[in-house]
């Protein structure tokens, strides 16, 4: 494991965090490597209810990818073929992450930066945020499942835009898009993610379970979506001791205590 990810546990919030602050938390391939690592262990410990996803030394939350390190890393087909195979695990363990994602975002969101967001389910950043893909200035190529996460986040006409464009967006122009949720003071971040994830943290888990399954079921072809298994997260939510407690509760006028069985 690098030093330049770590990881935290605490009430039911597990936090990852990019920590390559001199670099404005660019990512080198152990980097990615150890993402998806640390994420695994969050899908595979019960006490983790949500991941917030972060940047440390309060200028970016990922700048992009380490070009220092693209001589190294990407200079051959097969260097390109293994730091694609070694990337699409990491965004694939955020994306198919089966509990809630929080992207918390200060400053630079270039890049990878804003692949990584993309594949969270909310995005909260400060007002002075910036956002962009600057592929087009470096001659890069991006593959299909990028584009469409992008697409299905702000639509085929914004994503052409990030991409054409290659400029930074402000905090504001990513709301109007619809690529983050919030916009907040800078100062009031880490609060509002924290109240943001508690809130989310103490409902039912498997109510948002399966909604998080089923949103991402519809994305996809009628034709291919997973019927069954979204009948079935369904079927846990009422059949389970949670449904019986929330009714209870409610009926007690007071806060459920919901325990994911």
């Amino acid at each position: 494991m690098t030093d330049k990810m770590l990881a935290r546990k605490e009430d039911g919030v597990g936090t990852l965090i990019f920590n390559n602050p001199e670099r404005h938390n660019a990512v080198s391939l152990d980097m990615w490597e150890a993402a998806a690592t640390i994420m695994d262990d969050f899908r595979n410990d019960d006490s983790i209810r949500v991941v917030v996803l972060t940047g440390a030394g309060g200028k970016a939350f990922v700048s992009g990818a380490d070009i220092s390190k693209f001589g190294n890393e990407r200079s051959s087909a097969e260097g390109v073929a293994k730091y694609n195979a070694i990337t699409d695990r990491a965004y694939a363990s955020v994306y198919d992450f089966p509990k809630p994602t929080i992207a918390m975002i200060r400053g630079y969101c270039i890049g990878g930066g804003m692949g990584l967001a993309t594949c969270c389910d909310i995005r909260i950043c400060t007002e002075g945020s910036k956002f962009g893909v600057p592929a087009a200035k470096l001659g890069l190529g991006y593959d299909d499942g990028g584009v469409k996460r992008l697409i299905d986040l702000v639509g085929p006409s914004f994503a052409k835009e990030i991409f054409f464009t290659a400029r930074q967006f402000t905090a504001e122009e990513a709301r109007v898009m619809g690529f983050v949720n919030r916009v907040v003071a800078d100062a009031e971040l880490e609060s509002y993610v924290q109240n943001y994830a508690q809130t989310i943290a103490g409902n039912a888990p498997l109510t948002i379970a399966s909604v998080k399954l089923i949103a991402g079921e519809v994305l996809k072809d009628e034709s291919v979506r997973d019927k069954a298994a979204m009948d079935a997260s369904i079927q846990r939510c009422f059949a389970s001791k949670d449904y019986v407690e929330g009714r209870t509760a409610f009926m007690e006028k007071r806060k459920p205590v919901f325990t994911g069985k």
